[in-house]
């Protein structure tokens, strides 16, 4: 042990990582762990909200990819080459009132 102080963000890392592997024992060893309870499905407790916890106490950092310095994929979209469609333009319904002579 070390004489310092342990930063409460390490705590509680430490924690949370410790919830999400005895959920995650809990529901594959256990088959009454994967059904529902009082609470809810079970497996969203023991192993869900653990990890969006612990996911969130990292500052939802997203997974890094394999090369750093490969090229970000572009999503390939169509493009229309024809101009967009219009209506036609039609002349207003005209009613003919009749008058009197």
């Amino acid at each position: 042990m070390s004489t310092e102080a342990r930063a409460p963000l390490s705590v509680l890392d430490e924690i949370l990582c410790t919830v999400l592997a005895v959920g995650t024992v809990l529901v594959v060893l256990l088959p009454a762990a994967r059904g529902d309870s009082a609470l809810g499905w079970l497996p969203m407790w023991l192993i869900g909200m653990p990890a969006v916890a612990w996911w969130a106490l990292h500052g939802f950092a997203m997974p890094r990819r394999a090369v750093e310095g490969a090229p970000v994929p572009v999503a390939v979209t169509s493009r229309r080459t024809a101009p967009q469609a219009r209506r036609r333009v039609r002349p207003a319904h005209r009613v003919e009132v009749r008058r009197a002579a």
